[in-house]
């Protein structure tokens, strides 16, 4: 049974200056919150899925990665030394130590599972508890593509409707895009990783058909064309693009012009590009 995306991980060196171009784009950001092993975020939150804006935290000592142990810390900081931009795939998870297991005997990760919780607010400004539990994979020479899955643990305390009212009429995360040299070389992982059987696109590009959204793997020729213009690691692969649904595709038009933020109309697609969002295209596309 496939996955679902559960959330996207979007490395930034300045966090406010992030949120403040998120809420530009019409989306309600939430507060700071500080992990206890030295990033900080704050999270754009839709149906079933959302967005995390990550960055490294001031006077953070960040854990290195072991041979056993992945460091969320140290992928990200190694991310930002070179661009900043969409770093990890996260998909979710009904038990994340059985996953971790699975992806040992798959081939595609022999870590232990990450388990950590940290205090939340809700709506009103009251304190709430969530928790997590992580299970990382890695694909062989994408060292700037992130990939894990997430099992929450309080998830009554985390999905919150008032959390998910965003002016540009936001619903999920639609799709997202990796760009390979080769695309054909993922195959192998992401369908141990996603649980889904890929279909062939147009000449050499993929895609993957989640539970409820999907991942795409093109060339970053196809990805350029698509998206206008792309940032990307030529020689492995790497995120350059995620879509998201909105309810009125001209209104988010208008909202975009009002905001001073540049975008091209290609097909029924609104892109913002990855030269003014922090690294990474995004597409608005009607529900």
């Amino acid at each position: 049974m496939s996955r679902r995306i559960d959330h996207l991980v979007i490395a930034v060196r300045d966090l406010d200056r992030a949120g403040s171009f998120y809420q530009r784009l019409g989306f309600q950001v939430g507060a700071r919150n500080r992990h206890p092993w030295g990033t900080e975020n704050r999270i754009v939150q839709l149906s079933n899925s959302f967005i995390e804006l990550i960055a490294i935290g001031e006077g953070a000592a960040i854990a290195p990665h072991r041979a056993s142990a992945f460091s969320f810390g140290a992928f990200v900081q190694d991310y930002l030394r070179d661009r900043e931009g969409l770093a990890m795939l996260v998909l979710d998870s009904q038990d994340a130590k059985a996953d971790a297991a699975l992806f040992a005997r798959s081939g595609i990760g022999s870590f232990e599972p990450f388990h950590f919780e940290r205090s939340g607010r809700r709506p009103d400004g009251s304190e709430t508890k969530v928790g997590f539990t992580l299970a990382f994979a890695a694909a062989e020479g994408a060292s700037k593509a992130g990939f894990f899955v997430c099992q929450q643990h309080y998830p009554e305390n985390f999905w919150n409707p008032e959390f998910q009212r965003h002016d540009n009429k936001a619903s999920r995360i639609a799709s997202v895009t990796l760009a390979a040299p080769d695309p054909e070389r993922c195959r192998g992982f992401l369908t141990a990783f996603t649980g889904a059987q890929p279909s062939s696109t147009d000449g050499d590009d993929l895609s993957f058909s989640l539970a409820e959204d999907r991942v795409d793997v093109m060339t970053p020729d196809d990805a350029a064309e698509i998206y206008g213009s792309v940032e990307a690691e030529l020689d492995q692969p790497s995120f350059v693009a995620f879509a998201v649904r909105v309810e009125d595709i001209h209104r988010q038009a208008t909202w975009l012009d009002s905001a001073d933020i540049p975008y091209q109309h290609i097909g029924s697609r609104l892109i913002v590009p990855a030269s003014t969002a922090f690294g990474v295209a995004i597409a608005f596309e009607p529900t």
